[in-house]
């Protein structure tokens, strides 16, 4: 366990804003862990857990308390056979695409269409992080956590973590710290069924067509380098969160209002990109609001935040921004959308200190 202090946490996080931390505990195996969160519990001082970063947008003024930063470790096989696929334990700071990549080369299917996505596994079941056709609460069999309510470790089932779009029992509270995140995978050389169009178009395939793992992998890197969602330094369109805003899921009604204003706005022969959601909804698609809005590519450059270059969906720190720059980005973006359609679009990544 370390023990720092004034750490500043834009260099924990992939939009890299963000002021100190009081105090910044990283910890490497699980008891550490859970010792660093009682610790901070029993003192009550207010407690941050960061894992890889690559979904909190925090306040220039820091956070007053604690961060606990997670960098445990293990990937443990608990079974294998041809019946039940592979059933592996990962630690919560082990590296998501480091685990990915292993998937692939063990043969593992199930999370190759997540390939390229930053930040660590135990971050994963929080928000069901999910692309391509594929989410984590498809091969999630369960989550183990810290429950600081009860003061005990828990383990909760697949069909206990209430996993809906981008959200589960685990996002929106404190209350549980993520230890370890148990997958059930299948044991297979070829991905799961194709199920994304534009993943399906790269790979030259129909839709439902099962391809070789490394090829799934590899397709799905190229499809997120196009959007600029696979880290790089020397590019400052993946210095984001990746997707900043959910794609909205309206309910027929609501629908049917918003085509309207689409009419009016557009004309009625433009095509609306949508997908049925079940029980009458209908998933819009927030890259579609944003652009039909008036926010393109690189809206807000020349600046220190701006759309990203590759795709309207992640706003990005051009050098030198500030949270209170990413987040006036934010709002004109949401509001501008609401204003031109009635949709709120609503912010994915987590806001610390501040809100939009």
């Amino acid at each position: 366990m370390e023990v720092r202090e004034g750490v500043a946490l834009a260099d924990l996080t992939t939009m890299r804003v963000g002021g100190p931390a009081a105090r910044l505990v990283t910890v490497s195996t699980t008891d550490e862990l859970v010792d660093a969160v009682r610790e901070v519990d029993d003192a009550d001082e207010p407690l941050l857990v960061v894992s890889g970063g690559s979904n909190l947008v925090v306040a220039d003024h820091g956070f007053p308390g604690t961060v606990v930063r997670v960098a445990t470790h293990g990937i443990r096989v608990e079974s294998a056979d041809a019946c039940g696929g592979a059933t592996v334990r990962v630690a919560a700071g082990e590296s998501w695409d480091e685990f990915v990549a292993r998937a692939v080369a063990e043969g593992w299917a199930g999370v190759e269409a997540l390939s390229g996505i930053p930040g660590l596994a135990g971050a994963t079941p929080i928000q069901n992080v999910g692309a391509y056709g594929q989410e984590v609460a498809q091969t999630i069999a369960q989550v183990r956590v810290w429950d600081r309510g009860d003061q005990a470790v828990r383990t909760f089932a697949n069909a206990d973590c209430a996993f809906t779009y981008r959200h589960s029992l685990f996002k929106g509270t404190d209350r549980y710290v993520v230890l370890e995140v148990v997958f059930q995978l299948e044991l297979s050389d070829t991905s799961r069924p194709v199920s994304y169009a534009a993943l399906a178009n790269g790979l030259g395939v129909d839709l439902g067509t099962r391809v070789p793992l490394a090829d799934a992998r590899e397709a799905v890197l190229a499809q997120r380098r196009q959007r600029g969602m696979v880290l790089d330094p020397e590019d400052h369109d993946t210095w984001s969160c990746g997707s900043f805003f959910t794609n909205p899921i309206v309910s027929g009604e609501q629908f049917e209002a918003f085509a309207a204003k689409v009419r009016d706005r557009l004309g009625t022969d433009v095509s609306i990109a949508q997908w049925p959601d079940g029980a009458g909804q209908v998933k819009l698609s927030a890259a579609w609001l944003i652009e039909r809005a008036g926010f393109g590519k690189g809206f807000g450059l020349p600046g220190p935040a701006a759309l990203s270059t590759k795709h309207t969906l992640a706003l990005t720190n051009r050098g030198g921004a500030t949270a209170a720059d990413v987040v006036v980005l934010a709002r004109t973006i949401r509001d501008g959308v609401h204003d031109a359609f009635g949709v709120t679009l609503v912010n994915e990544p987590v806001f610390v200190g501040h809100q939009l």
